[in-house]
């Protein structure tokens, strides 16, 4: 029986038209543009300005663009699986708002919530779908607006966080194109180490919360550093050795855009050049959910069909993961 897979058939990106840079930053916290690029390298973030506006903005700007650019009827998109951690509203998802927006009325659509590590776990999910041979079209979009839930005062974090995301097309295929394989890891006792401990029900909105910023992201950096550095590239390094693939053999690393010295090291590890590291954490900072799509589009006009690409991601919770894939069409 031939086997079905999941291939990527088109991707888009949005962010905002606002621009952080770390020259604005420097004005209300201790902060300066040498001490930010230096240790993170980032240069610039964007930010969703406007009343109302949440996650659903990126994801369905994104969506649009894709469906136009790919000739696709919204009508015919079987599933939309939107990975954020900044949803519009606790329920209903995220998903659902962007399903009704762009017209996708035969779909339903859920929310993934892994923080950087979403769009591997939502784009994983997805390809299950698809390979089952039920489902021919699934929207997988990874947004994030993190400005929301970003504490201005703390400079540990507000360098960081920037707003943006993406969407991909799944397709099935029966070429050796698409998603390959994926291993996906999670450690429960890591969220002492970056969370948003307000908003749930362990902790409901109160004046007191707010009063005591329990309501922003929080993350001792030392500590998530060394965890993700380990991680990150020894997940990287093992979906490669278990599908026989050297350096050589890699096209693209699309890390996740957290910090440049973790991109560099989880290259180091799988002994990738530098030239094939997607690279936009200058401009965009960490997007969460959005960094691994938005890479995609960025180099969208540089990938070839077959090209091998190493996905990898770490993000609180702890959750972390890689994917292997084989690009399914000549960027045009």
């Amino acid at each position: 029986m031939t086997k079905i897979r999941a291939a990527i058939t088109g991707v888009h990106g949005y962010v905002p038209d606002y621009v952080l840079t770390n020259q604005e930053l420097e004005t209300f916290v201790d902060t300066s543009d040498e001490w930010i690029t230096s240790r993170t390298g980032i240069k610039e973030r964007r930010i969703l300005k406007g009343e109302g506006k949440g996650t659903s903005v990126i994801g369905i700007e994104s969506s649009k663009a894709l469906l136009e650019k790919t000739g696709t009827d919204p009508k015919d998109i079987d599933l939309i699986i939107c990975a954020t951690v900044t949803p519009d509203m606790p329920f209903p998802a995220t998903a659902n708002l962007i399903a009704d927006e762009i017209g996708a009325v035969n779909s339903f659509s859920y929310d993934i919530s892994a923080a950087c590590s979403g769009f591997l776990y939502a784009l994983t999910t997805g390809s299950q779908f698809i390979e089952t041979g039920k489902y021919k079209k699934v929207l997988v979009i990874g947004a994030d607006k993190m400005s929301s839930i970003i504490n201005y005062k703390d400079r540990t974090t507000c360098i960081i966080f920037g707003d943006g995301g993406g969407a991909v097309l799944l397709e099935p295929t029966t070429e050796e194109v698409g998603v390959m394989d994926s291993i996906l890891r999670a450690d429960g006792s890591g969220a002492q180490y970056l969370q948003m401990p307000g908003g749930g029900s362990r902790m409901p909105a109160t004046v007191e919360s707010v009063q005591a910023d329990k309501h922003y992201a929080m993350q001792e950096g030392s500590a998530v550093f060394k965890f993700a550095v380990t991680n990150m590239a020894d997940v990287a390094a093992e979906i490669m050795e278990k599908n026989n693939l050297t350096g050589d053999d890699i096209a693209w690393l699309v890390p996740h855009q957290a910090n440049k010295r973790i991109i560099d090291a989880t290259a180091r590890r799988m002994e990738v050049a530098e030239e094939k590291v997607m690279l936009n954490i200058e401009k965009y900072g960490n997007t969460t959910s959005g960094t691994l799509p938005l890479c995609l589009w960025d180099y969208e006009k540089q990938l070839k069909k077959g090209d091998n690409i190493i996905l990898a991601a770490f993000g609180g919770g702890f959750t972390w993961g890689s994917i292997y894939l084989k690009w399914a069409y000549d960027s045009k």
